[in-house]
Order: C-alpha cells, then sequence, then structure tokens
C-alpha cells in the first residue's frame, strides 16, 4: 500500500516534553475551586496536603502556571515507553472506504497496557520523595490500579488498591498483575472500612461503583499515618500529567505538516481526554487554532450528555471535597457493564467548565456498538483495543463514514488509550451474542440528582 507519510508518526527520544502543559493558565473562566464540604469554603493547600502529597495538593491548586517541569527522574522513566507512537491509521481507512486521514495515539505500548502509567509514576514519585510508606488508591477495570503498583514497585512503597467489585470478578488477570507488582487489591465495596460497610448497608450486593472505591481508598489513607491517596482520573493534577499524549500528539503533527480537525477521546473521569485536547484547547484559548473536541460516555453512565453541572460529592460516601463538575449523583451506581473504567459519576472540573462553555461536544454510545467499533479496529489495525478506548474508536469511525458520504478530507485524530487483552470476558460475551445494553432511565437519573448537596 503506497502511503503519503509513515504509518508511524514518532518522535524521537529528545523530543519527550520538558513540562508538563496547564490548561488552566489558558482558561480565561478557571474551573470552580473545590470546596470543604462543611464549610462550603474553598479546601486550602493544607486540607488537601492532609490527603494528597504536598507537591501534589499545590499542582492540584495551581490555576497560573503555564507549564510545570517535569522532574528528571520521571521523565527517566517516561523515557522506558515514551515518546508514544502517534499512528496513520490506514488499514481502517481502507476498510471504512473514507477519504478522512484517522490518526490514533498509542498509549498502550507499556506493561501496565494504558495511559495510566503517565499519572501514575509521578504520583508515586512525589510520594516517595516525600518519604510516605505507601499510597491508597481506587482502581475501575483495572488499569489505573495496574500502573500504580507498577509506580509503586519501582519506588519501593506499599500499594493499596480498592478495585471495584464487578471489575474485581470480571477481570481476575488484571487483579493478578497488581498483585504480582506488589499490591494489596481489595474488592470495593469492602467490610475493611467504616465507609464501604454503610455502602453496603444502604445497598446490599452492590457490584460496587468508582465513587464507592473512592470513599474507602481516602479513609484507608487518612486513618493510617504515612500514607496518602492517589487517584487516577478527574483530579486536575492528573490532567496535568496525563498533558504529555496532547504534548507528544502536538508535536508530531507538527513534524510532519499535518493540521487536525477533530480530536475524539473516551471520558469518564475525564484523565485522557484532557491529557489528549488540553495543548490543543491551549491554541483555540489563546486564539491560535480551530478545532473540534469530542468526548466519548457510555450510555451507561451518561454524565456529561445527562447530567447537571452542580456542586457534588466525588465519592459515594460523601467523605470527599465537593467539586462543580457535570455529575449524575455521587450516589448514583452505574450498570455492571464492562467499561468498568467510565462507570463514574462525575466528570472532570476542568472538562466540565470547557463543556459548558461549549468548547466540547458530548456523545454517549451503547455497549455493544462500542465492542462492535471494536472488532472491525482490530480486524483493520491489528490491535484489541481496551473497552475504554473503543467508545473513542466508535465515534472516530462515524466520522470517518460522513466524510465518506460528503467527500471531505478531514484529519481525525483519536485516543487509543489502552489494549483490550486483560478484558477477553468482555468480548467473549460480546462474541457469544450475550452482550446488552443497559441506559439508565430520567427517573433513575432524577433520584440520584435529588441528593445533591445544597
Amino acid at each position: 500500500m503506497k502511503s503519503e507519510m509513515p504509518y508511524k508518526l514518532m518522535l524521537t527520544e529528545n523530543e519527550l516534553p520538558n513540562s508538563w502543559y496547564n490548561v488552566r493558565a489558558d482558561m480565561a473562566k478557571k474551573p470552580a475551586p473545590l470546596l470543604d464540604p462543611a464549610t462550603k469554603k474553598p479546601v486550602t493547600l493544607e486540607q488537601l496536603s492532609q490527603v494528597f502529597c504536598t507537591e501534589l495538593a499545590k499542582q492540584e491548586l495551581n490555576d497560573t502556571d503555564r507549564f510545570i517541569e517535569i522532574p528528571e527522574e520521571i521523565r527517566a522513566f517516561y523515557r522506558m515507553y515514551r515518546p508514544a507512537p502517534l499512528v496513520r491509521a490506514y488499514c481502517l481507512e481502507k476498510a471504512l472506504g473514507t477519504p478522512a486521514h484517522i490518526f490514533y495515539k498509542f498509549e498502550g505500548n507499556n506493561t501496565s497496557g494504558s495511559h495510566k502509567l503517565n499519572s501514575a509514576i509521578a504520583q508515586a514519585y512525589y510520594a516517595a520523595k516525600q518519604g510516605q510508606k505507601g499510597v491508597t488508591t481506587e482502581t475501575g477495570a483495572g488499569q489505573w490500579g495496574t500502573a500504580l503498583s507498577m509506580a509503586c514497585g519501582y519506588f519501593h512503597i506499599d500499594c493499596d488498591v480498592f478495585m471495584v467489585k464487578c471489575s474485581y470478578e470480571q477481570k481476575p488477570f488484571r487483579r493478578e498483575v497488581m498483585r504480582t507488582f506488589g499490591a494489596n487489591v481489595i474488592p470495593s465495596p469492602s467490610m475493611t472500612t467504616h465507609a464501604g460497610r454503610e455502602i453496603l448497608e444502604r445497598f446490599p450486593g452492590t457490584t460496587g461503583s468508582l465513587g464507592c472505591a473512592i470513599s474507602e481508598a481516602v479513609e484507608s489513607a487518612v486513618s493510617r499515618p504515612g500514607y496518602r491517596y492517589v487517584l487516577g482520573s478527574v483530579l486536575s493534577q492528573v490532567l496535568l500529567h496525563q498533558s504529555v499524549i496532547g504534548l507528544e500528539t502536538q508535536a508530531a503533527l507538527k513534524k510532519y505538516g499535518v493540521k487536525a480537525d477533530v480530536i475524539i477521546g473516551c471520558a469518564g473521569g475525564g484523565s485522557n481526554l484532557g491529557g489528549l485536547i488540553s495543548p490543543f484547547m491551549g491554541e483555540v484559548l489563546r486564539g491560535e487554532a480551530e478545532y473540534r473536541f469530542i468526548a466519548v460516555e457510555p450510555a451507561s453512565c451518561p454524565s456529561l450528555t445527562r447530567g447537571t453541572y452542580a456542586y457534588d460529592f466525588c465519592d459515594t460516601g460523601k467523605v470527599c471535597p465537593l467539586a462543580k463538575m457535570y455529575t449524575l449523583g455521587c450516589g448514583f451506581i452505574p450498570n455492571a457493564d464492562h467499561v468498568g473504567g467510565l462507570r463514574y459519576h462525575g466528570m472532570s472540573s476542568i472538562l466540565s467548565e470547557l463543556y459548558d462553555q461549549g468548547r466540547i461536544e458530548a456523545r454517549s454510545v451503547r455497549q455493544t456498538e462500542v465492542f462492535q467499533a471494536a472488532k472491525e479496529f482490530a480486524q483493520a489495525e491489528g490491535i484489541l483495543p481496551a473497552p475504554e478506548s473503543s467508545h473513542a474508536i466508535k465515534i472516530a469511525m462515524d466520522e470517518a463514514r460522513r466524510c465518506r458520504e460528503s467527500g471531505e478530507v478531514r484529519n481525525i485524530v483519536f485516543g487509543l488509550t489502552g489494549t483490550g487483552y486483560f478484558d477477553m470476558m468482555a468480548y467473549q460475551r460480546f462474541n457469544d451474542g450475550l452482550m446488552t445494553d443497559y441506559i439508565p432511565s430520567d427517573a433513575e437519573i432524577a433520584r440520584s440528582l435529588a441528593d445533591l448537596p445544597r
């Protein structure tokens, strides 16, 4: 097949970013601050430092510095798998018969299998540097827990992972990878924390949610000296670390003379979408360029497309600060589908504010159509994608088909956040015709939103 440019638009090791990009610095209207649920006042650095490592708390509150230097110890770790390739999907273009040019930023080329390692290594580094004994966290599908277990093993600190119960049961191999790297993995909600016991009493037999697991992880951290809590999505510090994805994508496109028209990412809490689009959004905010941005979420947990923009608790147990975000209500327990990494009731405050300003589009898609897109992508491009990533694949393919119908040549870029080789039970259900779609009713969402803090 004759190609106009290489399959892989590669950067060299010397082109690895030196700094993370902080999109908040370029936002005229900043995301609303986190609030103390007791006083309803913005949380302070001192308060956040009781839960997070001090340097991470500073990053969480920083909305003025456009660039924050990446410590050399983190860049040294990044060099093991970064820069990550930006791939021209020639075979997918041919299969779709589209004139569109499709590119995907592949973040699955590390042992954890996803983009999560970009922030995990940063958070483990700051915990080790501060002299902490270990960290606690939650994980949905398991990508974040896997990445954090690797990072903690690298810096020789403890790692306790509260894994959403349905994923703990559906993805045993992901769980065993975490344990192999030294993590202690607990199905959530559990009887090991006060929050877990309360949730089990309130929702008997629940399959859990990220909101539940967050409550347990935070309680576990703050109740033990020498431990801090770390989070794999939603928070501003995480989107900051993940900006290496967008910075590399931006540099690769510029290097090969390509201008993106539409940039697409799956959206659960917002880490990979925010990381991918932030540098490009900065260009838009500074009046330097125009792009279309599309966030893709599961129809079973549609925080952007059906949620409310309001202050809400970040966790089901209501022990975390209040964040202004698009939310389905902290008590919303998503259906136990196979996209565990997107089963969160709210969206990043940064992305929520940008969406509220009309700078991002949002679409929700059903589980079965997502897996059909994943199957078509795998057959064309030879990579088995994670179910989460396949949401972006579905919409990228839809956009490419529209170009086929209109004859327009557009450059479509999407984030392939990870591989699906630990998600074979989900693929088995899809291939056997047993997978179903679940969409919450308006009444279900209304009941959950009725409990929003006043």
